[in-house]
């Protein structure tokens, strides 16, 4: 995943993805720092001016090429959503009224403040009924049934050894920070999870729990013994440690506390097997769910159904949210506007049914027919790289190049839609609470997700909104996806030159590919099934030369004394490294069919290309949110992506003249080329 202008409306004549023309716009020198020597500092070189420029918005933790392009598409999306809902002609559409109804209680503060607690009092007293461990397995199956995540989670994806049927996973619910504050005892952790307590303690005290303190203790210590039981940032890449089936019969071995065959039955989940996405977690779940942890369980469902709902519900509690996970954690001043927010929950629950609008609005066909092209070049040239690695033997390479010609490239949206027909919400006018409509999605998705099981995987689905900026690979489908949103300059720009856009678009296209032979990705076949494809003394040279990108990456000191994980975040690296070194070959095919293009800006092609993906990657963010960046995300800072790479590609080099003495110079034996 590439996680976090061109205006579609204005171009009438058609993108052209690879830009057949004879004159073009250049915005690339607009951030150069012209004091500094690319040779010396390039990431600073093309974006000096920018860095000293840009400031942070109050209202959020990072600032780049991908926040802007956000930032606006945001702005827009909101623009056509307050139109949509407040359209006459669309009165009687049921997809306007149901974006209506989410959007109005969302934004009606006066409401939520007059409600305050009213709306989830209901089921804080399900929980404070709980007496017994019999009270508490009702409550779990109860909520489970309204769509609620709770202990146990249950999932409906692809079969990982059979992707083209849906099978069911078992997981635990999600923890309050993510796994590496409670698994790595350091003097940083320790302090974010002292604040995270006393964050704990404040929810606690509003639902009235007798001594708060403690219990926020004991809640943090529970998580903690929750958290010792699931894999690591590191482990959890390995998709060969998550898959762990168990025949429905058997799962009545794993506690004597829960069966969970009968907890499934009694939830809707008929199937004969199940899939164990966190082994160690349910090895454990005796020791976790028992009826001696009855009391710190009930305190944390408590702080969980408060916490997790404070969004819905009045300023106070949103506020303690918002002072800790935004403040405190990452380093964010301000709220988002309430607009922002709103969008936010709009695409969080309703995204296809907004996105029907927006890509009517913003997406020509014709843009989806410019980036299939560039793909096609993309294609091309990772086989031309394949056929010429020195370290694949021919058995392997024949499995690799099969499986590249399966990829599947889908751009814009989906060919099909969700069917949101059998989710009814109401509007303010119609008396409609937000906590009540929130409560409606849940139970709407749970049903959704019953429908899925024993069913054969639906192919058109998609798990990424068409109108956000970003783009995917889904190992279990073989496919990459690239969302309407994505498609926007500088990433994309029609009236830019064939290098700028490969260097941009073209090596994000070449990251996604390559996310089927990173180090996770390379372990499903062609038709998205986890299987070995490899030879055993190919993967040891692989993983030999993935060590190396590791060790690179574990050097990037992001924070004073705060490093990027290179393990955690080898697959993205891999796919930076491998994207960019494949749309470099892909823009020397395509130069062959059309010509070189001249200098523009006194640059050329070639350095064109290696600016573009610098500025593509142009970041700067609070030292709270690279910290917490660290720990929580597969990505490395952008700074570091935009850097690294090009460090390892020889066209960069020879691009830029580089030589012994400059600091961005590294010998051919020091350059790591995987794919």
């Amino acid at each position: 995943m590439l996680c976090r202008t061109l205006i579609f409306s204005a171009v009438a004549g058609g993108i052209t993805a690879c830009s057949h023309q004879t004159t073009y716009h250049s915005t690339l020198t607009e951030g150069v720092d012209s004091a500094v020597a690319p040779q010396q500092d390039f990431f600073r070189y093309v974006n000096g001016k920018w860095l000293v420029n840009a400031q942070i918005p109050a209202d959020r933790t990072s600032w780049g090429t991908l926040a802007e392009l956000a930032d606006l598409n945001e702005k827009r999306s909101i623009n056509l959503l307050q139109s949509v809902i407040n359209d006459p002609k669309l009165a009687n559409d049921a997809r306007a009224k149901r974006l209506k109804a989410l959007y109005q209680t969302y934004t009606d503060l006066d409401a939520r403040e007059q409600l305050a607690l009213t709306s989830i009092k209901a089921d804080l007293d399900k929980i404070n009924a709980i007496h017994t461990f019999a009270d508490l397995t009702r409550y779990l199956i109860d909520e489970t049934k309204e769509g609620n995540d709770n202990l146990i989670v249950w999932s409906v994806f692809a079969h990982l050894k059979n992707s083209r049927q849906n099978a069911v996973y078992l997981a635990n619910s999600d923890l309050g920070l993510s796994n590496d504050y409670f698994q790595k005892d350091t003097p940083e952790n320790r302090a974010t999870l002292a604040q995270y307590q006393d964050y704990i303690r404040q929810i606690l005290t509003i639902a009235k729990v007798p001594n708060p303190t403690a219990s926020a203790a004991a809640i943090v210590a529970y998580e903690k013994e929750m958290a010792n039981t699931l894999f690591t940032n590191e482990e959890e890449r390995d998709m060969q440690k998550r898959y762990n089936p168990v025949a429905m019969k058997d799962l009545a071995n794993l506690s004597q506390h829960i069966n969970l065959a009968d907890y499934l039955e009694a939830v809707g989940v008929n199937t004969e097997e199940v899939i164990l996405w966190e082994p160690r977690y349910f090895q454990a779940l005796d020791k976790l769910i028992n009826p001696q942890k009855l009391a710190v369980i009930k305190d944390y469902l408590l702080f969980k159904t408060l916490s997790e709902n404070a969004g819905y519900l009045h300023k106070k509690l949103d506020d303690m949210k918002f002072a800790f996970y935004g403040k405190k954690l990452v380093g964010q001043k301000q709220q988002r506007p309430l607009d922002k927010r709103a969008l936010g929950i709009v695409n969080s629950w309703l995204g296809q049914e907004f996105a029907q609008f927006y890509v009517e609005k913003f997406f020509p066909q014709t843009a989806k027919n410019d980036l299939l092209e560039m793909a096609d070049y993309l294609i091309k040239a990772y086989h031309r790289r394949i056929e010429k690695l020195d370290w694949m033997s021919p058995e392997t390479k024949k499995k690799a190049s099969e499986k590249l010609d399966k990829f599947i490239v889908e751009v814009g949206f989906p060919n099909k839609w969700r069917d949101y027909s059998a989710l009814q919400l109401k509007t303010v006018s119609e008396g409609g609470t937000l906590y009540d409509n929130m409560r409606a999605v849940a139970k709407w998705a749970y049903q959704e997700n019953l429908t899925k099981i024993g069913k054969p995987v639906d192919l058109n689905e998609w798990g990424m909104l068409p109108q956000i900026v970003n783009a995917s690979y889904n190992p279990l489908m073989n496919r990459i996806v690239f969302p309407a949103g994505i498609l926007q300059a500088p990433l994309y720009d029609v009236y830019a030159d064939p290098a700028v856009n490969f260097g941009a678009i073209g090596a994000i296209i070449g990251h996604e590919i390559t996310h089927g032979f990173d180090d996770s990705g390379s372990k499903f076949d062609g038709e998205g099934n986890l299987k070995d494809w490899w030879t055993s003394d190919d993967r040891k040279k692989f993983e030999a030369l993935a060590d190396r990108l590791v060790a690179q990456f574990n050097q990037f000191e992001v924070a004073p004394k705060v490093y990027v994980n290179g393990r955690f975040t080898l697959g993205e690296n891999i796919a930076d490294l491998g994207g960019l070194s494949i749309a470099y070959d892909a823009l020397k095919l395509y130069e062959q069919d059309h010509g070189i293009t001249p200098m523009i800006e006194n640059l050329s092609s070639d350095q064109r290309f290696f600016m573009s993906w610098t500025r593509s990657w142009r970041h700067k963010a609070t030292v709270q949110a690279l910290t917490h960046q660290v720990k929580s995300d597969p990505h490395a800072p952008g700074q570091f992506r935009a850097y690294a790479p090009i460090l390892n590609i020889s066209g960069f080099h020879r691009a830029f003249n580089t030589k012994l003495g400059d600091k961005m110079y590294r010998n051919d034996a020091e350059r790591i080329r995987i794919w």
